[in-house]
């Protein structure tokens, strides 16, 4: 019976390796209707005739190299923070904790030991997480350290306990609708992060607020504590490092990026800032400040974005559940990814059958460090980029190279 079963899902996939399909879901990208959401932006600056920020600064000429006023109040109005506590940089929010390893590296944190001097670093990593974070840390040779998240966030008594290490710097963290899981960390999980009492003065947690604005539902949303403020009641504010990036909110790449930390956080990034630069994109800081205005104005703008997005989560969410007899999935309120879980050992197999097929999975393991799964058997589904009825096809290929492999295993 189960071979017969398995021949005839066989002849399926045959039938659709006849079609030359080409279709790449490995990447969160905004499809071409999102984008559009933001082309008025692009004349903003223009249309509005004056070129000078709120202090008098000519935006097209040097000056206010950490952020113009009016992005700042921004910012500081999305996330419901002081204005002061914000640093303003280019259009990446992956380059500004880049920068801030790679320093960390050659002069160290505020006049502790450069990082190159020491005999290893080792840092936490949140998994399954951003592959893209990961990699920074493997650029720098850490010793990369799993920390297994559940539906609360990561395992908060792993992290308590390898902090007491001093050659742990410092931990990935994507808190709200995370990359790939979508989950949020609960009230208790950030209490418990403000409270941590590493042993190295110089770790810092890197609390990646990627999707902070990118609910799905007005009905259900995720809510996550101000890590920053948590931090305060604890007397532990240098801990956090907090990035904020309108790069999905406005045009992927031509956003507007952020860090915001304690006082003493920030004067030790403006402090190296005036060695790297003269000042980042202020035309881009202004036209982003005019189009928006407000907090309000960017959850109306978000609420557009999420009936696109959201009909393609209802497409992936009603796929997957076709095969929860065999595997299980995230059902994310926010953000861009879900994550498929598979039988243990086939995630691999699963990824490589489909691209036989023209349909391209983010590639096995991305989501730990070193690219190694250890159970193999995540999978990340970016659904956001394809058109919905790519997006269908890709998950029909997708259900059934799961079925075939785990019916192939059983063999």
């Amino acid at each position: 019976m189960k071979n017969e079963k398995l021949a005839t899902l066989l002849k399926e996939y045959e039938d659709f390796q006849k079609l030359n399909l080409n279709i790449d879901i490995t990447r969160g990208k905004p499809e071409k209707r999102q984008l559009d959401l933001s082309n008025e932006l692009l004349d903003m600056v223009n249309s509005h005739s004056n070129f000078t920020d709120k202090n008098g600064t000519d935006v097209r000429n040097y000056g206010e190299a950490y952020g113009i006023e009016e992005i700042k109040n921004l910012i500081a109005d999305i996330i419901k923070v002081n204005k002061d506590n914000i640093v303003v940089c280019g259009n990446s929010s992956l380059n500004i904790m880049f920068d801030l390893i790679s320093r960390s590296y050659t002069h160290g944190i505020d006049g502790g030991t450069p990082w190159s001097k020491l005999e290893k670093v080792k840092w936490l990593c949140s998994v399954p997480g951003y592959d893209r974070q990961f990699s920074i840390s493997e650029y720098f040779s850490m010793e990369m350290i799993n920390i297994p998240m559940d539906e609360n966030g990561p395992d908060m008594d792993m992290v308590e306990e390898y902090v007491k290490d001093p050659a742990v710097k410092g931990i990935w963290c994507i808190p709200i609708y995370s990359n790939p899981t979508g989950i949020t960390y609960s009230d208790e999980v950030v209490r418990r992060f403000a409270r941590l009492k590493p042993a190295s003065k110089d770790f810092r947690v890197f609390w990646d607020l990627a999707y902070y604005v990118h609910h799905l539902y007005s009905d259900r949303r995720d809510h996550l504590l101000n890590l920053l403020d948590e931090c305060h009641k604890n007397n532990n504010d240098d801990l956090p490092l907090m990035f904020f990036s309108m790069s999905k909110i406005s045009f992927a790449g031509g956003g507007v990026a952020s860090v915001i930390a304690s006082d003493n956080n920030i004067r030790i990034i403006k402090n190296a800032l005036k060695y790297q630069t003269i000042g980042y994109d202020k035309i881009n800081q202004l036209r982003h400040a005019l189009f928006f205005k407000n907090a309000e104005n960017v959850e109306k703008h978000m609420q557009k974005h999420a009936e696109i997005v959201k009909e393609k989560f209802e497409i992936v969410i009603k796929a997957l559940e076709e095969i929860e007899d065999i595997a299980w999935f995230t059902r994310p309120n926010g953000g861009y990814f879900i994550s498929l879980f598979v039988k243990e050992g086939t995630a691999d197999k699963v990824i490589a059958r489909c691209k036989k097929c023209g349909v391209v999975l983010t590639e096995a393991g991305s989501s730990y460090p070193y690219h190694k799964d250890p159970h193999n058997s995540h999978i990340r589904i970016a659904p956001t980029f394809v058109n919905n009825e790519k997006l269908k096809v890709a998950l029909e290929v997708l259900k059934l190279s799961v079925r075939i492999e785990y019916l192939l295993s059983e063999k």
